[in-house]
């Protein structure tokens, strides 16, 4: 399995234009990475422009913060898997999580995770604002939850991916559900550390340098 099979090729900052969408597209093709990972209101486009190739789409939900009712999350990830999404990464509701309000958390994912049937949910945790046991917790509620991916973080925190923030999931969650590392992950020396240590899926603007410097071994 080669680099390019782990990569999410992301752009999701706001003033991503359609010509960067389509530049994006179109690098996911040329290189062949696993999905584009996009705001929803792209979604359309990226489904067209990828039509004729085997690159998945990726949507977010409830992104950055996480802070939607559920009833919006549900409604924005429908649209999305409507609009031609493969796979769905939601924020999770970080501010009910640290009031343990356990069952809101449960229920916020497990709703969208319904909603979307057998399209792979990812459900973001936002690393950086939360403590050991808070990063323990919530990997538990994702699991009851039947999350298929537990993703570190959105990149539009304080902090991204950690190497420790990681190994902690993977021994929380075993093979109940995959891992996606985002957020900070610009070489491909820092991608190999992450799948050295259990994820699945790598979240990075940056998959084209990685390619171009394919040559280290995974």
């Amino acid at each position: 399995m080669t680099i390019n099979n782990y990569i999410d090729h992301t752009l999701l900052k706001p003033s991503a234009t359609l010509k960067e969408i389509e530049t994006l597209c179109d690098e996911a093709k040329k290189y062949n990475f696993f999905s584009v990972c996009i705001n929803g209101f792209y979604v359309p486009l990226a489904k067209e422009l990828l039509a004729k190739s085997n690159v998945k789409i990726c949507s977010v939900v409830g992104f950055p913060l996480g802070a939607m009712t559920t009833e919006t999350k549900v409604f924005e990830a429908q649209q999305a898997i409507s609009d031609g999404a493969d796979e769905i990464d939601m924020v999770i509701n970080i501010g009910m999580l640290k009031s343990k309000n356990f069952v809101k958390v449960y229920t916020d994912i497990r709703d969208v995770k319904i909603a979307i049937g057998t399209n792979t949910l990812k459900v973001i945790l936002e690393i950086s604002e939360l403590s050991k046991n808070e990063i323990v917790k919530a990997c538990q509620i994702c699991l009851d939850a039947k999350a298929d991916y537990i993703k570190t973080s959105t990149g539009f925190s304080k902090s991204g991916a950690t190497l420790t923030a990681v190994k902690m999931i993977k021994k929380t969650v075993k093979d109940g559900a995959k891992i996606k590392a985002s957020g900070g992950i610009r070489t491909l020396e820092t991608a190999k550390k992450y799948i050295d240590a259990g994820v699945d899926r790598i979240g990075a603007s940056a998959g084209v340098s990685m390619m171009v410097n394919k040559e280290l071994k995974l």
